[in-house]
């Protein structure tokens, strides 16, 4: 057999086996026995051995080949990953549905009801047909390339019948089968159990060997086509999962259109009672407007679409024992009293610890060690103790005593309203926390420095400050050493300190740990600075004006650059090569009329969503904000603008409708060209 032939035949083989897995995986229907599948996969192997540049990474035999990967790389999605806004109750909701209602000026909106699969979000891109790569949503405007292991499903087709470039989004999952396996073999090799399908989902994805990830034999569900009206001419969301589907995607058989809220009631009661018996684990249920038509019309907040919303299950409750109470200290010396309990599962998880916030919080509770304790999830994520079950009280319970010394340095504590804090800068515990914080994947994702590791490090002397995570490698050859440490584990670590010196300003705001400022208003300072050393140097009544920076926060930042040492660790990371500059934007034309000016937007614009008018007002080097001030230059208003307009004109602050914005933008943009 010649090579054009071998293609042919190469090509043939591909789409009958990838046919074959569809039938098996998709529709639970084979049209042929395992032992023709087998045979087919054979012959398509002996073709690559003997044609080795037939194999391509989609190809069906890659799908059973293992690889070990160093680190993952990043993926910047073109359109942003959008989360679900939350409501944990039927009266949340219907409010949610009317507050829609009334703005469409409509009596009702026609939804697509869909189960919350609780899972892993991911992206499909093809290009031509094939598929391209698979990144996880990461924080939903980047995320990382799991392809090698997404393709280890193989209910995921690696080639589609539609040209161009596609984008499907939906959910990776473990099935409750799967998860009971992995489990069991994990007792008995005596490693620790997982606590639920998602974890073990999440945790098998991003494994760095994509023979873990196939041997956890995960699955998904896929739910949207990205752009399906403007690429695909679709009008509704029911017609973009039917083509999903038609395309050769697991799409979930369990949606259902809704019309009114009688019909959201009845379809979230079936699923309520179903919840248990599906394989699967859901969390809630998922409405999504039909009609795409209207979703610009509707608009978005920063994070998620105003069209769609997730209903969450209320919180199971169980009854499990307090056995005691023990204290963790924070990275900023903040004492949390979290209660150890008799193992329990709760919402699909096994859970032995839950914060008690404060002592006027177990105070308040009436809490005693030895209790028997009600324990739910709060929106089915966090443990939450609700309170004693009083009548089961035996008199060998102990009633609580606050810590009056930190429980790792031995300081006396210091309280500040409902909360005790170590103030010993030089605490175990603190510096450990800072270290894992400055590492966390909202900061400097620095992947593979997470708790245990930064614990082991501390112990061995390896990290003591954040400098000393780029001094790392010095202590290569040290940490090899190590039980369970070998060259491929440390050198991605390595790489992975390496790559965080590239990232933008904000992230490394973040990290430093400053009080008062997290990744929101990191990202404010970043932009608004562009450097670090404009930031050193600001006043606190500079500072005080930015939007979103209260007058807390400022003297926090303010007094923080003020700190002798938090400055010399700043110049001895500037010495490693970290960047100190925001990388977010290209350059921006300054002399643009909204250049630097402090917006808010209120009401409904007809021409723009509320996301892409507050993109296009970014782009432009506006500071767009969520609320009137003194120090707001304007308010852009559509229709229906409330009391946001009204203070505005208290304020005296300038305002302009849609029509003067939209002018003002095309002028800017005729200027441009």
């Amino acid at each position: 057999m010649n090579y054009i032939e071998a293609k042919a035949r190469h090509q043939e083989l591909t789409k009958l086996i990838e046919k074959y897995a569809y039938e098996y995986y998709v529709l639970d229907n084979p049209s042929v026995t395992d032992e023709e599948y087998d045979s087919k996969m054979s012959e398509l192997e002996s073709l690559e051995k003997e044609f080795p540049e037939l194999i391509t990474r989609n190809s069906p035999t890659q799908r059973i080949i293992g690889q070990v990967l160093t680190g993952f790389n990043k993926i910047r999605h073109k359109e942003q990953m959008l989360s679900l806004g939350d409501v944990f109750n039927l009266e949340e909701l219907r409010i949610w549905d009317r507050k829609l209602c009334e703005n469409l000026n409509v009596e009702n909106v026609t939804y697509n009801a869909e189960l919350k699969i609780d899972g892993l979000a991911m992206s499909l891109v093809y290009e031509n047909g094939e598929l391209l790569y698979c990144a996880t949503r990461g924080d939903g405007l980047e995320g990382e390339d799991v392809t090698t292991n997404v393709l280890t499903i193989p209910s995921i087709p690696t080639h589609i019948d539609l040209k161009g470039r596609v984008e499907i989004r939906g959910e990776v999952y473990m099935p409750k089968k799967s998860l009971e396996e992995l489990n069991k073999a994990r007792k008995l090799a005596g490693e620790p159990l997982f606590a639920n399908a998602r974890n073990a989902a999440a945790g098998s994805i991003r494994n760095l060997d994509s023979c873990v990830a196939k041997s956890r034999k995960l699955d998904a569900w896929w739910y949207y086509l990205q752009d399906a009206e403007k690429e695909f001419g679709i009008k509704t969301h029911k017609e973009a999962l039917d083509l999903i589907e038609k395309l050769g995607f697991k799409v979930n058989p369990n949606r259902k259109i809704v019309h009114n809220f009688k019909e959201i009631c009845d379809y979230i009661e079936e699923f309520t009672k179903k919840r248990n018996d599906l394989p699967y684990d859901i969390d809630g249920i998922v409405l999504k407007v039909n009609d795409f038509s209207l979703y610009n019309e509707i608009g978005y907040t920063a994070k998620t679409p105003k069209w769609a919303i997730a209903y969450k299950f209320p919180a199971e409750e169980v009854i499990t024992k307090l056995k005691d109470i023990i204290f963790t200290v924070g990275r900023t010396g903040k004492i949390t009293p979290n209660a150890v309990l008799e193992p329990v599962r709760v919402s699909g998880s096994m859970v032995q610890r839950a914060t008690l916030h404060n002592e006027d919080y177990i105070k308040e509770k009436d809490l005693m060690i030895g209790d028997y304790v009600i324990l739910r999830k709060a929106g089915d994520i966090i443990p939450e103790v609700v309170g004693p079950v009083i009548s089961r009280r035996d008199g060998m319970q102990i009633p609580f005593k606050m810590i009056e010394k930190c429980p790792d340095c031995g300081q006396n504590l210091t309280k500040v309203d409902a909360i005790h804090y170590c103030l010993n800068k030089n605490c175990p515990s603190r510096n450990m926390e800072s270290l894992i914080h400055f590492a966390s994947k909202d900061a400097m994702d620095i992947d593979g420095i997470g708790g245990r590791v930064v614990e082991l490090f501390y112990g061995e002397k390896f990290l003591r400050t954040i400098p000393d995570i780029y001094e790392l490698k010095k202590y290569r050859d040290n940490i090899i050493a190590l039980d369970g440490w070998a060259d491929k584990k440390i050198d991605a670590i390595l790489k992975a300190i390496e790559n965080s010196k590239n990232n933008s300003l904000e992230r490394l705001l973040f990290g430093l740990g400053i009080k008062e400022v997290g990744s929101k208003t990191a990202k404010v300072l970043a932009k608004f600075y562009k450097n670090i050393d404009k930031l050193i140097v600001a006043s606190k009544e500079e500072l005080s004006m930015i939007s979103d920076i209260g007058e807390i926060c400022a003297n926090s930042i303010y007094n923080y650059f003020r700190d002798e040492n938090n400055l010399h660790m700043i110049n001895t990371l500037k010495g490693y090569g970290i960047n100190m500059t925001y990388l977010g934007e290209s350059k921006v034309d300054e002399n643009n009329y909204f250049y630097n000016k402090k917006v808010v937007l209120t009401g409904t614009l007809s021409r723009y969503g509320r996301k892409e008018a507050t993109e296009l007002l970014e782009n432009l080097g506006a500071h767009v904000s969520s609320s009137v001030s003194k120090v707001t230059d304007i308010v852009i208003y559509g229709v229906e603008a409330g009391s946001k307009l009204d203070k505005a004109h208290k304020f005296g602050i300038k305002t302009m409708n849609e029509d003067e914005f939209i002018s003002i933008l095309e002028a800017n943009n005729e200027e441009s060209n």
